[in-house]
């Protein structure tokens, strides 16, 4: 399949301490057809990448502090001119063998989207990981039923899901992710779609499944509780996240941690959410919140 050059795809992968999720990643990527015509691996050291292989396609190794905007924005900026999508996917994130012809198929069915998120057959994010063997298994049984695309589209959302997120280049230009949002960047993929003209939808063009790997997510329970609070009230006063949509997170949130602190699931520190949700919440009625204040926890 020949791929048009303003629909030639990168993938941009941030990664931290999850070099088996990688390597289950890149082997997925090498049976791509048409193969992407590049693959940036952004990390902060030589020890969170899978072991040396040789694959089908250009890839990228970028090293630099940790964080997910930070390491998008360094991906980023080694994209060639040449490439006309970037498909950003997490670490955890296994696609379907038909990743690349569908994101080309969808855009070129609607020109007019600037970016889309495919459809999950499994997120492990709420629960227990789900193991990367599995999610493959998950994958290729949904391959194997050889369906057409059946390319449905979404009414447009005010950003897409981080794990798996095609954009445009053309729609992105000189947009970079906020470096203001630090480490686990809660709710950053809102925020880059928030900065975007053109719709932003969902479609099951392309399908996967996420893993919700939980080594490298969640050491400090009091950095991402606050970061669920104080980066939803930054980005509605920004304003790339719409005000209904971050008071509802917000309340979602502090109700969630409440409801589980006593109970709380082996893979998430909810004492330490609430602590940090609630430390957050006294920082916005003082006037002093600020998504940076995770660094000083």
């Amino acid at each position: 399949m020949t791929v048009a050059p303003d629909l030639s795809v990168a993938i941009v992968i941030a990664t931290l301490g999850r070099a088996r999720n990688v390597a289950a990643l890149l082997d997925r990527l090498a049976l791509q057809s048409p193969l992407p015509a590049r693959v940036v691996l952004s990390m902060e050291s030589a020890s969170d990448a899978p072991p040396p292989a040789a694959y089908p396609f250009p890839l990228t190794t970028v090293f630099g502090p940790r964080g997910a905007c930070q390491q998008r924005n360094r991906a980023l900026d080694h994209l060639p001119p040449s490439i006309g999508i970037v498909v950003f996917l997490d670490d955890d994130y296994v696609p379907s063998r038909h990743l690349i012809s569908g994101v080309t198929s969808f855009f070129t069915t609607f020109p007019h989207v600037a970016g889309a998120s495919g459809r999950l057959l499994a997120d492990g994010i709420s629960g227990p990981a789900i193991d990367p063997q599995a999610a493959v298994a998950l994958v290729d049984a949904e391959d194997a039923q050889e369906r057409s695309p059946r390319h449905s589209i979404s009414s447009p959302h005010p950003g897409l899901y981080g794990c798996n997120m095609a954009y445009r280049m053309s729609a992105i230009a000189g947009i970079r992710f906020d470096e203001n949002l630090p480490l686990y960047s809660w709710q950053e993929d809102i925020d880059f779609g928030g900065q975007i003209d053109g719709p932003l939808v969902y479609t099951d063009a392309f399908h996967g499944v996420h893993c919700g790997e939980k080594a490298g997510r969640e050491r400090n329970g009091k950095r991402l509780g606050y970061s669920q609070i104080a980066n939803p009230w930054y980005l509605k006063r920004k304003g790339t996240m719409p005000k209904t949509f971050a008071h509802r997170l917000i309340l979602r949130s502090l109700m969630a941690n409440i409801a589980r602190v006593l109970w709380p699931e082996p893979w998430i520190d909810r004492r330490g959410r609430m602590a940090g949700n609630w430390l957050a919440v006294w920082d916005i009625f003082l006037g002093r919140a600020d998504p940076r204040r995770i660094l000083e926890l």
